[in-house]
């Protein structure tokens, strides 16, 4: 999601496109104001990549967003419940042909009690949910893909596998405040990881106070990590190192990371510290390095190729990368 304002189009439309740059296949931008939905259609003409308005509280926003020829619109039930307003923008987003997603964020359901158990707090999530799509399938309209966010994990774990099983529409899932960067890593790993290995999520997305590229570089490492994404550069497997080591295994592994940063193919290097594990994790890479008191020794697809000196480790294993 952009972090600028929507209104500023320069601004917004650049942010876009660095966030496409790094992977991000769906853009999702804020529009509280008719400002922001004006240069909506501007922004749209500017960029490759699908966008997503966010709208809350305004029928009028979520119609003007429409209009503008976004993909997707979001819809909070906690915050447009008006059956004559729901119907509206269903009828605008079946002329535009716009998808629509429901997104339910625990903090704002209908009767929120903080002190009631997790298993409650999931439950009145679902029940939002559940009425609002019984609104839109009523009134015929089907696209439309579900979310439920929590800050919690396991409460997030939990309600998404709570719509799986009712519902057979997609689903985006993400852990809604998740916090800073370094803060967000870990929990957003854990609650969308779990869904991804179950088979949940069409989607995702991290969410994370700052530059949204680290949403992105967060989201793709999940992603990669479940073989759900191609990998299109290389892949560094490091010993974690222990008293057997003999070299500084760590400053090895970043010089490694630095000599093979511009390749721009799925390649897997391994960079080891001695023999317990050094000649396994050989034979499971493309290139390695297993390092030894002075010397290294070099591998290529599981087969040593060169033992060298500690310094001409780095470049040799570039040969052999040359060399595949």
């Amino acid at each position: 999601m952009t972090k600028v304002p929507t209104a500023d189009v320069a601004r917004c439309a650049r942010q876009i496109r660095q966030l496409a740059d790094a992977g991000c296949d769906l853009v999702r931008v804020a529009v509280p104001r008719q400002a922001d939905t004006l240069a909506l259609a501007q922004i749209i003409q500017k960029v490759s990549v699908p966008i997503i308005a966010d709208v809350h509280f305004s029928p009028e926003r979520a119609i003007e967003a429409i209009e503008a020829g976004c993909a997707k619109i979001r819809l909070n039930p906690g915050n447009i419940r008006n059956p004559k307003d729901i119907a509206r923008i269903i009828d605008a987003a079946k002329m535009h042909k716009t998808a629509i997603r429901i997104g339910v964020n625990e903090a704002s359901i209908d009767r929120p009690d903080h002190r009631a158990p997790e298993q409650k707090r999931v439950a009145l999530m679902l029940e939002e949910l559940k009425k609002y799509v019984r609104i839109f399938e009523r009134r015929g309209f089907t696209n439309v893909v579900l979310s439920a966010k929590s800050s919690d994990t396991l409460r997030t774990i939990e309600i998404n596998r709570r719509i799986a099983e009712a519902f057979d529409y997609p689903i985006h899932i993400g852990l809604t405040h998740a916090g800073l960067p370094e803060d967000a890593r870990i929990p957003s790993a854990v609650a969308l990881g779990a869904l991804l290995a179950e088979g949940i999520g069409d989607t995702i997305r991290v969410s994370a106070a700052g530059n949204p590229v680290l949403e992105v570089e967060i989201a793709k490492q999940i992603l990669l990590s479940l073989a759900l994404s191609e990998r299109s550069g290389p892949e560094l497997i490091v010993c974690p190192t222990c008293g057997r080591a003999e070299i500084d295994v760590i400053k090895l592994a970043r010089r490694v990371k630095k000599a093979v940063s511009q390749i721009a193919r799925p390649l897997r290097v391994a960079v080891m510290g001695c023999i317990v594990n050094g000649p396994g994790e050989a034979a499971d890479a493309d290139v390695a390095v297993c390092a030894a008191k002075d010397k290294a020794f070099i591998y290529r697809r599981g087969r040593r190729v060169a033992i060298v000196s500690e310094d001409e480790a780095i470049a040799r294993l570039v040969k052999e990368i040359e060399n595949l």
